[in-house]
């Protein structure tokens, strides 16, 4: 099993758990290069908020996409956009990541934006 399969597998079990709870979920992927949000319903059918650093918004404020200062902007974007849909409470995806470095502090960013989970 290589690296993206481990990463995968690890992504379905929390993926599958969600699914059961059926609650609105925030995802996280990550490039080398970016950094990737959404905010997705509890069907899995429609994302309601998205954010990255592949924007232009974000890509003029940042000379790099992939270290932790972009993953706190893009938390705090992220936030935002969730707060204006009407979303308070999230279930965290971290798509079989480990929960260190940029996804942690992104983490970190929208729950200091006011996102609760």
């Amino acid at each position: 099993m290589n690296k993206k399969e481990s990463r995968l597998r690890r992504a379905r079990k929390t993926r599958a758990k969600l699914a059961e709870l059926k609650t609105v979920r925030l995802t996280v992927f990550r490039s080398n290069s970016h950094i990737y949000a959404q905010i997705i319903s509890g069907c899995g059918a429609k994302v309601l908020a998205a954010a990255s650093t592949a924007e232009s918004t974000v890509r003029a404020q940042l000379p790099n996409g992939g270290n932790k200062a972009a993953a706190a902007v893009v938390g705090k974007l992220i936030a935002e956009r969730a707060k204006a849909a009407g979303i308070e409470t999230v279930a965290f995806d971290r798509a079989g990541f480990l929960y260190h470095g940029r996804v942690k502090t992104l983490a970190e960013a929208a729950r200091e934006g006011g996102l609760k989970f």
